[in-house]
């Protein structure tokens, strides 16, 4: 399967479900606002169960299992060993999931006081902080729905079924919709538990989906005593490196919330959430698209000794991802606050928070390249069994983002930036882990930038620049729609990004980073395919 067309595939569902997330988010602003209510929700109730989804669904459990699943398929036993060790991994799987939900429902409320810090600067009410509670052992069940979820899905991404899986997460963001626009309560603490109440019964739709792919692909799961054999063993020993590794973004989003509610006003968490959410969708399409894709084709590659082709593919991932990241990032930066304005400057959500969330994705965006970098650079580790040296510098990253975070806080918050502090550590974090990574795997031999690679990212650069001069004089015209009504709001959404596609397109040729020469062998490729 070619890369770019199993990005398209993956990426285009991941797109829809972002776009409905956006959609989803944006309900949340008008009914929710950016306030206490929004903050426990946002920062504790519906961040775990998206730490637990970058961890398993798009990390850790797919970097330990696939590459075992595919090795176990290759070998004499071809799919039915597979499966085998499917089955063996969910005996062991289920009842540690049961037991963990369980033990994190009843500790809801030290988990909550951690995630939040306490909200101390918000100085809730014990009514209030019990209410934050709540809403976390609402959301809980989803953890233990997910995981599972996330073993089908390694087996069907496998299969090179990636649009099954990716398609997944469509089922909780309607659930959500469904819930905040038929069922919101009459205030914003009624709607957030609405919000809860829908997370788990989406964590069920995905599970649910998952289960009929599998058996319409002629998998089907058997339920067996739990046994602790050697490769259960080596999935195990490889998932806890692997989780810290892949989830470090995660790790550092909660490092970020816990000293945001410690340190910051009521609403800071909030305005991160929205900026991350934004920040997320590029990130969505691009780096979880590609590195589902990547770790299943490189192992299998390097399962058959084609070290070359591994190489080959990561060069092509590394030129793809910036080619859609860059002008992601210069549009974040450029324009940030008017996309915040026309997509949550609703109800409960003023002007003052559209703007504070703005400066958060302006900060959020720097890293995004390295975000997208580094879900693209671990399969090269993981699809050779080594899952110790990324948790290695992930641990290193967490470490800088704790350090930013404490002196960027009180040092912005000087000048009313405080909550920029958060978005800026956690970026300057993913730039240094992902610099580690691509050092260790040239010095390893394991990656060198071919000539393609290093003759375009600087062309491509240059043209999300001029991209992004555009756009800054664009904004202006477009200022008064983007704070009208709702369709005069997206319609300018949309003007805005097609402007940016356009010029970025145009300006993409016109520094040479593509020439009319390839466009022409891309179309001959895809008649010769028909």
């Amino acid at each position: 399967m070619k890369l770019a067309k199993a990005l398209g595939s993956v990426g285009g569902l991941t797109l829809a479900s972002r776009v409905l997330a956006l959609v989803r988010d944006s309900l949340a602003a008008r009914y929710v606002g950016a306030g206490f209510a929004s903050d426990a929700f946002n920062g504790v109730a519906f961040r775990l169960p998206n730490m637990f989804r970058a961890l398993f669904a798009e990390g850790a459990f797919a970097a330990a299992f696939v590459p075992m699943f595919n090795r176990k398929a290759a070998g004499e036993g071809g799919l039915p060993a597979g499966y085998d060790f499917a089955e063996r991994a969910l005996a062991v799987l289920l009842p540690v999931l049961i037991g963990f939900t369980i033990l994190l429902i009843a500790a809801a409320w030290p988990i909550t006081w951690a995630l939040s810090g306490g909200f101390s600067r918000q100085n809730p009410t014990p009514a209030q902080f019990d209410f934050a509670v709540m809403l976390a052992r609402i959301t809980l069940p989803y953890l233990a729905l997910l995981s599972l979820a996330s073993l089908l899905g390694g087996i069907l991404n496998s299969l090179d079924k990636f649009w099954v899986n990716a398609a997944a997460p469509i089922l909780l963001n309607l659930a959500m919709i469904a819930g905040l626009w038929l069922f919101h309560g009459e205030n914003e603490y009624e709607t957030a538990r609405v919000q809860a109440i829908s997370v788990t019964v989406g964590g069920a739709l995905q599970l649910i989906w998952l289960i009929l792919a599998c058996r319409r692909a002629g998998v089907s799961m058997r339920l067996r005593r739990p046994r602790m054999d050697k490769d259960v063993r080596d999935l195990l020993r490889l998932i806890l490196p692997a989780a810290a590794g892949a989830g470090a973004s995660q790790i550092n989003l909660l490092v970020s919330t816990a000293l945001s509610g410690w340190l910051l006003a009521s609403g800071s968490i909030t305005y991160i959430y929205y900026a991350d959410r934004l920040n997320q969708l590029p990130l969505g399409l691009i780096g979880i698209g590609l590195g589902t894709i990547l770790l299943p084709t490189i192992s299998r590659m390097l399962s058959r000794g084609e070290e070359q082709a591994a190489m080959e593919t990561q060069n092509r991932g590394i030129e793809l991802a910036l080619f859609l990241t860059l002008p992601a990032t210069i549009a974040f930066i450029v324009v940030a606050e008017p996309i915040v304005r026309g997509l949550f400057q609703y109800g409960r959500f003023t002007v003052e928070d559209a703007r504070r969330c703005g400066w958060a994705l302006s900060a959020f965006s720097i890293g995004l390249p390295s975000y997208v970098l580094v879900k693209v650079l671990t399969p090269g580790y993981y699809a050779r069994g080594d899952t110790r040296t990324p948790v290695r510098y992930a641990m290193l990253s967490i470490l800088i983002n704790i350090i930013g975070n404490i002196a960027l806080i009180p040092l912005l918050g000087r000048f009313g930036f405080g909550h920029v502090g958060p978005p800026l550590a956690t970026a300057l974090s993913s730039t240094v882990n992902v610099a580690m990574l691509y050092r260790t795997l040239v010095a390893r031999g394991h990656f060198a930038a071919d000539a393609q690679l290093k003759r375009r990212l600087p062309r491509l650069a240059l043209a999300a620049v001029v991209m992004g001069v555009a756009l800054f004089l664009f904004d202006g015209p477009l200022y008064p729609w983007l704070s009208g009504p709702m369709l005069h709001r997206y319609l300018a959404l949309a003007a805005l990004v097609g402007a940016g596609v356009a010029m970025y397109g145009l300006a993409c040729f016109a520094t040479g980073a593509y020439r009319v020469a390839d466009l022409r062998a891309l179309m001959r490729r895809r008649a010769a395919t028909k």
